[in-house]
């Protein structure tokens, strides 16, 4: 059925008259047929319309508002209509999609798109589900993968006020990695959201033996998280802790003098053992805070997950959970921002040279890729902290990919990453945006351009969404599932059934 009519425009501007009693909606997909091609649109500003002039609306509004009178124009579905602004988004010949370079026709016909029309559109190789194509408000029956290896290694930014369904993503796309094994994620999680311990959660999944949860106090079927203070370097602390060039000197020259056991003796020297004693006290404090430890100047005390005996093999057990393509989920809640970031830093660096030592051998091409999943990614990403010197956040961000190391970094404000990481998050599934600083910068790093989405961003409901990807043909509006009712909605597994042939019931 028609929706409007080309009336007039240009490229990226096109003008159409909607039809009487039909409404189109803002972001919503329309195909207009050529002869030879269909061209997907896509609605991005409604204005009004009227044969009548300026002053005439105003007489006429003012007799209805003044008198309350009942005036009936003539022909009024001709005079007054509302005409939809398009932008041209893909050509869809019977061989293959291609970005638009042209416009359709004059007084063509617009209609609203069809599943057929999306044939162009395929499940790709390591498919990650996202959602369901949407068009304005309305979804389709039609699911949406992105080439999991690619979007995970290229980095995924997923940028989102408060309440509008940044957990419930993240959820979903970690449930659906579950079950297949291109790709081990390290989940932080500040919160203890996403394995789901009084709740549904990554715990029921089908396949959860790929799940591996640690936590400081973890409960049936998790892990204890210990971590070893010999594995602790002093550039682990970058990102975690903002230290004077003179302090950083001084962990340097603890770290070479002392090696493995730096922390022991940082904490336990003496003060003249060439150390100024003013940076050797605030070291001690802030070690001392971070690590949770103690010291009656001759040994050390562990309190928390920070130890001297136990922890030897946290660390490369989660990296070999990561090398076998399995979640690890790593409960962040009981500890400090600043702590949460030295446990991701452990870990971050751990993998990242394991991984290029993996290129240098010719081995890498086998390993699954790697994406590190970051809330509030400006923590470490942002200009304020990457001031002070990078981090390994930040190296991952540059040259992560050429190792098949990547970040998922989750944020309310992109604004505060640099341009430069900002472009080389290469997917960008974009929720409901409201202040406009915050949507300009995603706009301005987006894979696709979104110069006239601005709106549209900001009018995203919970669980909407716009995906900008290097590897898709056009920004894709999405709706993404709640995560329960995905969840539920799933086949169970079923069991293998008891075979009892041959055994003697009697």
């Amino acid at each position: 059925m028609s929706r409007g009519i080309v009336i007039s425009g240009k490229f990226g501007e096109i003008v159409v008259r909607q039809k009487h009693g039909e409404e189109i909606e803002l972001g919503e997909l329309l195909i207009a047929e050529n002869k030879s091609a269909k061209i997907l649109l896509q609605a991005y500003d409604l204005v009004y319309g009227s044969q009548l002039s300026a002053s005439n609306l105003e007489l006429v509004s003012g007799m209805k508002l003044e008198e309350d009178s009942d005036l009936m124009l003539m022909d009024e579905k001709l005079r007054n209509y509302t005409l939809a602004l398009l932008k041209n988004l893909i050509t869809i010949t019977p061989k293959n999609a291609r970005s638009s370079k042209s416009l359709p026709e004059f007084f063509s016909s617009v209609r609203e798109v069809k599943k057929e029309d999306l044939g162009f559109i395929t499940k790709p190789d390591a498919p990650l589900f996202v959602g369901r194509l949407r068009s304005g408000s309305k979804i389709l029956d039609f699911d949406i993968f992105l080439p999991g290896k690619d979007v995970f290694s290229h980095h995924i930014l997923i940028p989102a006020t408060t309440g509008r369904g940044k957990s419930n993503l993240t959820s979903l796309m970690l449930w659906d990695c579950l079950d297949k094994n291109y790709a081990g994620v390290l989940v932080l999680d500040p919160h203890d959201e996403y394995y789901g311990r009084n709740k549904l959660g990554l715990k029921d999944h089908p396949k959860k033996e790929n799940l591996a949860y640690y936590s400081s106090e973890p409960p049936a079927g998790g892990r204890s998280l210990r971590i070893n203070l010999s594995h602790v370097k002093p550039w682990h602390f970058n990102g975690a802790a903002d230290w004077s060039p003179a302090q950083k000197e001084a962990l340097s020259a603890l770290y070479k003098r002392y090696n493995k056991d730096w922390i022991k003796f940082a904490l336990t020297i003496p003060d003249h053992e060439g150390f100024q004693e003013g940076t050797l006290a605030v070291i001690r404090r802030r070690l001392s805070s971070l690590l949770d430890l103690d010291s009656d100047g001759s040994s050390v005390f562990c309190n928390g997950i920070f130890d001297m005996q136990a922890g030897q093999t946290t660390i490369s057990d989660i990296c070999s959970d990561l090398e076998k393509g399995k979640v690890v989920v790593v409960d962040t809640s009981d500890f400090s921002g600043s702590v949460e970031i030295l446990i991701g830093s452990l870990i971050a660096t751990e993998i990242l040279n394991k991984y290029k030592s993996h290129k240098n051998k010719g081995i890498l091409k086998d390993k699954p890729v790697i994406s590190i999943v970051l809330e509030e990614a400006p923590r470490v990403l942002g200009k304020q902290v990457l001031e002070s010197g990078p981090n390994i956040f930040s190296t991952i961000a540059r040259e992560g990919r050429k190792f098949k190391v990547g970040l998922t970094a989750i944020t309310q404000l992109p604004s505060l990453i640099p341009r430069e990481i900002l472009a080389n998050m290469n997917t960008k599934i974009i929720l409901g945006i409201e202040m406009a600083p915050e949507r300009q910068a995603i706009i301005d790093s987006a894979s696709q351009d979104l110069s006239s989405d601005s709106r549209a961003i900001a009018s995203l409901d919970k669980g909407e969404a716009i995906i900008s990807s290097n590897f898709t043909k056009f920004a894709i509006p999405v709706k993404i599932p709640l995560f329960e009712d995905y969840v539920r909605s799933r086949p169970k597994e079923k069991k293998d059934a008891i075979d009892f042939e041959g055994v003697n019931l009697s």
